[in-house]
């Protein structure tokens, strides 16, 4: 069963690694050597995440949302504290969703990337350890798949990085090189997790989002999930490992991007994004001989942002007729003022 699901995955994961193991043979690579087929991993990793760029920005503003409603929903889950009756269970339930529904998000989207590559990363470990190693049969000699042909996956076998081979794993090679590789990427593999959990949760949140029941799930998960990691990692193939070192190291560049340019409003990172702008515009008026605060003003007036994220209008003034204080209009959104 397993194999007729994973199987059309192995085919793409394959014929993808092929691919680019020709690209990196053209440019003059050697298409026996470890390093062009560690390469071929890296082409993989970079065809998916490509692939999975616009699932990668719901994610960071999902993740980010489910912060920003935290305190709320914490309110909700108060108010009805206690209460088991249908009634209320019915009210939490149709309130929780209304906050999700005006936020846009919902717990779901900020797994979505993660759920889509568990497969391919399945699919990876079955090409490296059973079709290089042919273990699903226990015949010991390489299985073809598309154009992974028995040949190629021959060449791939015998193909070493640093003395080990790709399909070599802590527990499963013959000497210490692929015991060393394997704990420097596992290393890898764990900071670069860490690193991008702690990137999301502490530099892209305001401080209200950092405390309450959500964040302190968030924290445990930045410290559990590199645990997990360490444990798991001596069973992964050193193929494995690089793949899943280097969507880390995407996963990073990816959201650092992401964060810098379009950062949670109150948070670290929108602080150093607005303190980028007024530089720059600071900059830019100096140039042209400009009073350089003034630039800075107008660039990033404080009060528009405000009325911008809490959704307000800026309403239209009168002066009385008497020469007194200018009087406040109200505002119909649905008709013409006279």
């Amino acid at each position: 069963m397993l194999d007729t699901i994973l199987y059309p995955l192995e085919w793409v994961v394959a014929n993808v690694m092929v691919i680019w193991h020709w690209v990196w043979s053209a440019i003059g690579l050697d298409p026996a050597a470890g390093i062009t087929w560690a390469l071929s991993i890296v082409g993989l990793v970079i065809t998916i995440r490509a692939a999975l760029i616009p699932l990668f920005v719901k994610q960071i503003n999902a993740s980010r949302a489910m912060q920003v409603i935290a305190p709320d929903l914490k309110k909700i889950q108060d108010k009805y504290k206690g209460k088991k009756d249908q009634a209320s269970r019915e009210a939490m339930s149709r309130e929780t969703m209304e906050l999700y529904s005006k936020h846009k998000t919902n717990p779901f989207a900020s797994c979505l990337p993660m759920l889509i590559q568990a497969p391919i990363f399945f699919a990876l470990f079955r090409v490296l350890n059973y079709r290089l190693e042919g273990n699903a049969s226990g015949s010991g000699s390489t299985e073809g798949i598309g154009m992974l042909t028995n040949e190629v996956a021959a060449q791939a076998q015998h193909a070493e990085l640093f003395g080990a081979s790709l399909s070599d794993s802590f527990f499963n090679s013959p000497g210490a090189a692929a015991k060393i590789l394997s704990v420097v990427l596992i290393v890898a593999m764990v900071a670069t997790t860490f690193l991008t959990q702690h990137q999301l949760t502490r530099k892209n949140l305001p401080a209200s989002a950092l405390e309450g029941p959500m964040a302190q799930q968030q924290k445990i998960l930045m410290y559990a999930l590199p645990f997990i990691f360490v444990i798991s990692g001596p069973n992964f193939p050193i193929g494995v490992l690089i793949y899943w070192t280097t969507t880390n190291v995407w996963t990073f560049g990816q959201q650092w991007y992401v964060i810098r340019n379009n950062p949670t409003p109150g948070s670290e990172a929108d602080r150093l994004h607005k303190e980028r702008l007024a530089a720059k515009a600071a900059k830019r008026a100096a140039k042209r001989g400009e009073d350089p605060q003034a630039a800075v003003i107008e660039a990033a007036p404080e009060e528009e942002s405000a009325q911008k994220r809490s959704g307000q209008r800026q309403q239209p003034k009168r002066k009385s007729r008497g020469g007194g204080k200018s009087q406040q209009l109200p505002v119909n959104d649905d008709k013409d003022l006279s």
